[in-house]
């Protein structure tokens, strides 16, 4: 391991460093996280869907992977994430939205 750190740090690591990467590994995990949560379910109804953790997963993994690339400065990260943030958001509002509106319907029948 030591080795590997050396290799990729060769100067050292600052404390501020380390945790930058800790953010970005933690954004990188709940953001693969979520294909395993889709692929799961999609398994035990032995159909293609995409369970509400995916888009929670999706929106938590962006906006962490968004800070680590705000951080480091880097523009094109930013902007995938960002769009991709957007775009979560959305479905997480069309989804209550919905869910909304049925439980509105069922109340009225």
């Amino acid at each position: 391991m030591e080795l590997l750190l050396d290799w990729f740090f060769p100067n050292g690591i600052r404390t501020n460093e380390a945790i930058l990467l800790i953010i970005g590994f933690i954004g990188q995990g709940l953001f693969s996280a979520r294909f395993l949560i889709q692929w799961v379910v999609s398994e035990k109804k032995r159909e293609s869907v995409i369970p509400l953790p995916f888009w929670y997963f999706s929106l938590l993994g962006g906006i962490t992977l968004f800070i680590y690339a705000f951080s480091k400065k880097d523009l094109v990260i930013m902007v995938g994430q960002g769009t991709g943030i957007l775009i979560y958001t959305r479905n997480l509002y069309l989804i209550y939205r919905k869910r909304k509106l049925d439980f509105k319907q069922q109340s009225d029948n």
